[in-house]
C-alpha cells in the first residue's frame, strides 16, 4: 500500500521545511513538492511531522512479568506516545542471559506494534553467551541493585564483560560512572550511560567523555524533583531515585551542551496495587508521557525541537547502528510521528493505553501531542485509536 502525507511540514535536521512524504514498501520514497497519487492519503496541514522516536530504554516485562505490561500494551503505548522503535532490557522473569531466552523473547515480540531491539543481559558466568550473542543493542551490566536479581560485583567479571563486548550499557551511579568510563578507555569499547541523575555524575562524564561514551538522561528526572515524593510517594519512587532542583538544571543543561546523548523513557510499569505495597516496587512508566512533556517545554523555549529530534531520534539510531531509522529520509523506513503543536490537553491515567493504567504526570496538562504514529509505513496510532499492525525486529549496521 502507499501512503501520501500532503500539507504537512517535515522536520529535516532541525530545519522546518513545506513536503509532501510519499510511502511505498515501508519506506520514505519520495520528499516532494508534488501530490504523488497514493492508495490513502493523510492531510496534515497545520501540523508537522517528525522521525519517529527510538526510546532505546524500555521494560516491555515480557517474559515472566505480563500482569505488569507485555509487548502488545507497551508497543500501544510506545505507538500513542509517537515511539516506532524500543529497546527492550533483559531483566524479565527469566532475565535474557543466554542465547534460548533471547529466541523467546523474539519470538514473544512479534505481536508488538512498534519496531523493537533488545539488549542482552550479563551475569558472572554468561561470557560464552554474550560473545554468541547476535543483532543485540548492548550488554546491560547492572552495577547497582535494581528490579530483578542481575547486579554483579567482582571486578573480574566486570571487566571480561567490557573487553567481550562492542557496547555496554550500564546502570551505574555516582562513582561507578567514573569507574565504568576508565573501564570502557581500558577496553576500547562503547559504553551508554543509562538514566544519568544527578550532577555529580555528569561531572564525571564531562571529564571523561570521548566519542565512544554516551549518556542517557529520563523524563521522570527532568521533570521531576525529590520533592515531588512528597505527594506522589511510592508513585514517584524508581532507581536512580529523583534528585534536587540543582541535578535537575545540571541535567537540562547537560542537554543543552551536548554532554546528554539521548532521552529515553526507562518505562518501568508496576500494578498499582503494587506500588501501595509496603515492599513496593520501584519504576515509573514513561512511553506514552516522553514527547508530550518535551514538545511542551519546547513551547516555553526550553528546548528546541532539533534538540528533541536528535536526542529521541537521530542519535539514538546512531548509538546502536540501528538501520534506516532516525531521520525523514528517502529510502530510510517510513517511521514517521505527526505532531500538533496546538492541541492541549490532561494527561489522564484512564486514558492510557499502559497495562498499568498510571502514569506520575497525571492530570498535567500538556501542550504538543502526536497525532499520527507510522511504523514501517503503516498507521499504527491516529486520533487517539490503534492499529493492530505488528512490526519487526530491527536491523544493524556493521
Amino acid at each position: 500500500m502507499s501512503l501520501l502525507i500532503k500539507n504537512g511540514k517535515i522536520c529535516i535536521n532541525g530545519v522546518i521545511t513545506n513536503k509532501n512524504i510519499f510511502i511505498q514498501e515501508n519506506k520514505i520514497t519520495k520528499l516532494t513538492n508534488h501530490e504523488i497519487k497514493s492508495d490513502k492519503t493523510i492531510d496534515a496541514k497545520g501540523k508537522i511531522i517528525i522521525p519517529g522516536l527510538i526510546d532505546s530504554h524500555v521494560h516491555f516485562r515480557e517474559p515472566g512479568l505480563t500482569q505488569k505490561e507485555d509487548f502488545l500494551t507497551g508497543s500501544m503505548a510506545a505507538a500513542a506516545g509517537g515511539i516506532t522503535t524500543i529497546l527492550d532490557m533483559p531483566n524479565t522473569i527469566p532475565a535474557t542471559t543466554n542465547l534460548e531466552r533471547l529466541d523467546e523473547k523474539r519470538r514473544l515480540a512479534k505481536k508488538s506494534l512498534v519496531n523493537y531491539g533488545f539488549h542482552f543481559g550479563s551475569t558472572d558466568d554468561n561470557i560464552a553467551e554474550i560473545k554468541k550473542a547476535k543483532n543485540i543493542a548492548s550488554v546491560k551490566l547492572y552495577l547497582e541493585s535494581t528490579t530483578g536479581s542481575l547486579m554483579l560485583e567482582k571486578e573480574n567479571t566486570i571487566k571480561n564483560i567490557f573487553l567481550n563486548s562492542e557496547m555496554v550499557a550500564v546502570h551505574a551511579e555516582n562513582e561507578n560512572v567514573q569507574k565504568t568510563i576508565e573501564l570502557t578507555k581500558q577496553s576500547n569499547n562503547k559504553l551508554y550511560l543509562c538514566h544519568i541523575s544527578s550532577k555529580e555524575e555528569l561531572d564525571y562524564i564531562k571529564k571523561g567523555k570521548n566519542n565512544r561514551i554516551f549518556a542517557e538522561v529520563t523524563p521522570h528526572h527532568l521533570f521531576l524533583t525529590a520533592k515531588d515524593l512528597n505527594e506522589l510517594q511510592s508513585f514517584a519512587e524508581m532507581k536512580p531515585g529523583l534528585k534536587t532542583k540543582e541535578d535537575q538544571d545540571a541535567l537540562w543543561k547537560a542537554i543543552s551542551d551536548g554532554t546528554i546523548d539521548t532521552i529515553a523513557t526507562d518505562h518501568a510499569p508496576h500494578l498499582k496495587e503494587e506500588k501501595l505495597e509496603i515492599n513496593y516496587p520501584f519504576g515509573v512508566p514513561g512511553c506514552e508521557t516522553l514527547l508530550p512533556l518535551l514538545l511542551n517545554t519546547m513551547q516555553q523555549n526550553k528546548i528546541t525541537l532539533k534538540k528533541i529530534t536528535q536526542l529521541c531520534c537521530e542519535n539514538p539510531a546512531k548509538i546502536f547502528k540501528i538501520k534506516n531509522k532516525g531521520l525523514i529520509k528517502e529510502g530510510y523506513d517510513a517511521d514517521l510521528t505527526i505532531i500538533d503543536l496546538n492541541l492541549e490537553k490532561e494527561v489522564k491515567n484512564d486514558e492510557l493505553f499502559t497495562k498499568c493504567k498510571w502514569s506520575p504526570y497525571n492530570t498535567w496538562n500538556l501542550k504538543g501531542w502526536p497525532v499520527t504514529t507510522i511504523v514501517n509505513g503503516n498507521i499504527v496510532f491516529e486520533n487517539g485509536k490503534i492499529n493492530k499492525i505488528a512490526a519487526k525486529e530491527v536491523d544493524y549496521n556493521e
